[in-house]
């Protein structure tokens, strides 16, 4: 897998605001756990699960930051997964640590902000 690649790609996916390229990324059974979700949805465990409980969160987050813009700063990789480093919303710093499945498609991702 190419990091480097794979970082260019989503970061362009979310600054189209194309929420289909986005989820492209994306297994059926993707988990997210962000401190977004807590904060922006109340959930307390900051987890969501599933490429439709997912996708419905982002499509609220694309529709209440129409001026979402990503800025990728550097990119590591792991086993089976990458830490994307990338400037946020609100000027906010974000590590994204996304893990990859047999199909290389993001099944679980954490997120982090400074």
């Amino acid at each position: 897998m190419d990091a480097q690649k794979f970082a260019e790609e989503w970061i362009e996916s979310w600054n189209s605001h194309d929420l289909e390229n986005i989820m492209n990324h994306y297994s059926e059974d993707i988990v997210i756990t962000t401190p977004m979700i807590k904060l922006a949805a109340g959930i307390e465990s900051g987890s969501l699960q599933g490429k439709d409980q997912v996708a419905a969160y982002w499509r609220k987050a694309l529709d209440k930051i129409p001026d979402l813009y990503f800025e990728l700063v550097g990119v590591t990789i792991g086993v089976d997964s990458v830490a994307l480093y990338y400037k946020s919303i609100m000027n906010k710093m974000a590590i994204e640590v996304m893990y990859f499945d047999e199909n290389g498609l993001v099944n679980k991702m954490i997120a982090h902000y400074s």
